[in-house]
């Protein structure tokens, strides 16, 4: 595309927002701000590198597909993310899991892993000027097989769970130091039943114990955010999880940790969008973990969707970006693995930036004054504004490539790297 049709695009875009009190100059500098978390384990099918050829087992999670071009070594993962990074506008952070680690073909326990397992990534990260995010890796592990981890009744095996995540906060801690930027560490566990269970509460009793000697050690917010992450149910525990939204929503508001809302993990019904306001009047910050969910959670690619569209909006409208961190969470094996990360996460800053764009104070008003057909028309009217124009200026800004640019360019990828693995 010509960048002086892109141009002339966005000036007659600029004009009518204009027109509905939306200046898109600053909304252009407020996406300029936007964070988005990437996950790495897209790239390799959250196989980890803690052993050579290392697959996802267990844990209620499943990769499905085989496209070819997985990333098989940590070099192969950085190439991806920064090819990935060189077609984003905007901000973005990476957000590892424990299984990911330079452990120099050492088979090392995660109750034994230390920061300098992933000091090459807060290196890498430091070049890059941007903050890193962390997880524990509760599953696809011996320790996980019976379906309990932190919830375990098997003290050995709760205490390995207590002992590996209470050494993921410290390494949060010490990317969250060397980068400046406080790290989002991250807890979801597998723990549930894939029968109807009778004792419940003493599940429920030893994840609490569990998050409390977790967290006993006070580390700095400027280091770490501490989240939790629920789910509704998992492949082996479909009857009962014990890390329910009810616990940890509980658990966040009493000891001021960040609650995860991952739009995957909830009925198909709920929307995820309707418990952000709901969840800030008790908690301090939120964090995002941004998916598709087909039926139920099945990490498709994010796209622009409904369902995302409504999560930027409660956001931008309440004005409270400030207090959400944005992640993305999917891993599609079914196609392009470096295409699904541009496209999934384009679709999610273009819901933010649509949300943007919106004359929020001239709806609240009509909503406020019971002007309900205004405010209906004026939403509908929104949906044929154009839009793709002061997106496709945000990539000029940035220097990316534009929407169909992005596919011969990914293609050329494949071609030259991916098809060579």
């Amino acid at each position: 595309m010509k960048k002086e049709l892109v141009q002339n695009a966005y000036a007659i875009a600029k004009e009518q927002y204009a027109e509905l009190g939306v200046d898109t100059d600053k909304v252009l500098k407020a996406m300029e701000e936007l964070v988005i978390s990437l996950h790495c384990w897209q790239t390799d099918d959250v196989g980890g590198f803690e052993k050579p050829g290392a697959e996802l087992g267990g844990g209620g999670i499943q990769v499905t597909g085989n496209y070819p071009g997985k990333a098989s070594t940590i070099a192969e993962m950085r190439k991806d993310l920064d090819k990935v990074m060189s077609l984003l506008p905007g901000k973005q952070r990476l957000n590892l899991h424990a299984i990911y680690g330079e452990f120099g073909g050492q088979l090392v326990d995660r109750d034994q892993i230390e920061v300098k397992h992933f000091q090459g990534w807060i290196d890498w990260a430091k070049e890059r000027g941007m903050g890193l995010d962390f997880n524990g890796t509760l599953f696809s592990h011996p320790k996980a097989d019976d379906g309990f981890t932190l919830s375990s009744k098997n003290e050995e095996d709760r205490k390995f769970w207590v002992e590996h995540v209470k050494r993921c906060r410290k390494i949060a801690a010490a990317m969250g130091e060397q980068l400046g930027t406080p790290a989002v560490h991250n807890t979801w566990i597998p723990d549930g039943s894939k029968d109807t269970p009778v004792d419940r509460f003493t599940h429920r009793a030893l994840l609490k114990k569990s998050l409390d000697e977790i967290y006993a050690e006070e580390i700095p917010t400027k280091y770490v955010k501490d989240a939790i992450e629920s789910k509704l149910f998992g492949i082996g525990s479909e009857s009962m999880v014990v890390g329910s939204h009810d616990f940890y929503l509980c658990y966040a508001a009493q000891n001021k940790k960040l609650i995860c809302l991952d739009n995957g993990h909830f009925h198909p019904t709920e929307q995820v969008g309707d418990k952000i306001s709901a969840c800030l009047q008790f908690v301090d910050e939120l964090l995002l973990h941004v998916t598709r969910g087909v039926r139920w959670d099945s990490d498709h690619v994010a796209t622009f969707n409904d369902e995302i569209l409504l999560i930027a909006q409660e956001i931008v409208r309440a004005n409270v970006l400030n207090r959400v961190n944005i992640g993305l969470d999917y891993f599609d094996a079914s196609l392009n693995r470096v295409g699904a990360y541009v496209v999934g996460a384009r679709s999610v800053q273009k819901a933010f930036m649509f949300a943007m764009l919106e004359p929020t104070e001239l709806i609240k008003k009509y909503e406020q004054d019971n002007k309900y057909y205004e405010r209906l028309h004026l939403l509908e009217m929104m949906k044929s504004k154009p839009f793709g124009a002061v997106w496709d200026y945000f990539c000029l800004q940035n220097n990316v490539p534009f929407e169909f640019e992005c596919i011969s360019d990914i293609q050329k990828y494949e071609n030259e790297v991916l098809s060579k693995r």
